[in-house]
């Protein structure tokens, strides 16, 4: 008996899935420690991964749009395995969609924290200009243009 390809393809979607959550964990590690290079290695990874899985999407997604008929035409057994594939795969999903979404929070902390740095020293040079305006006057340029 021929293995069935869709519940390979759903095996091998699972196997993906599972390298984008490790991938998600070692993502945020680098998040978290402002590694940007390392980010950029690990985003360049999960692109590789989702290539994958949009070749993988293109065998079971048909078979997903008519999946009743689909399970009621194979083996109970076959049956059994193809949910809980799907299933994992859908568990895998949400848990790697919760981490990017913690990560973009992170990132967006990150960017406002530093908006308000780069607001605070834009202050304080106009507050040090002002400041030395009125303690010492206007500067007058050194250059003698009378020639």
């Amino acid at each position: 008996m021929e293995p069935d390809p869709i519940i390979q393809a759903l095996a091998e979607q699972v196997a993906c899935y599972s390298r984008l959550a490790k991938l998600a964990i070692v993502q945020h590690q680098h998040i978290q420690n402002s590694r940007t290079e390392e980010l950029l290695s690990v985003l360049t990874s999960r692109q590789e991964v989702l290539d994958q899985l949009a070749g993988l999407e293109k065998i079971i997604g048909p078979t997903k749009r008519r999946w009743a008929e689909y399970v009621a035409g194979i083996s109970p057994a076959s049956r059994a395995k193809a949910e809980a594939l799907l299933a994992e795969t859908k568990a895998l999903l949400e848990k790697i969609t919760s981490a990017d979404r913690n990560d973009v929070m992170v990132l967006q902390q990150r960017k406002l924290n530093l908006g308000r740095k780069i607001q605070q020293t834009t202050a304080a040079k106009q507050v040090n200009r002002n400041y030395a305006a009125a303690a010492y006057g206007t500067p007058r340029s050194r250059m003698d243009l009378q020639t």
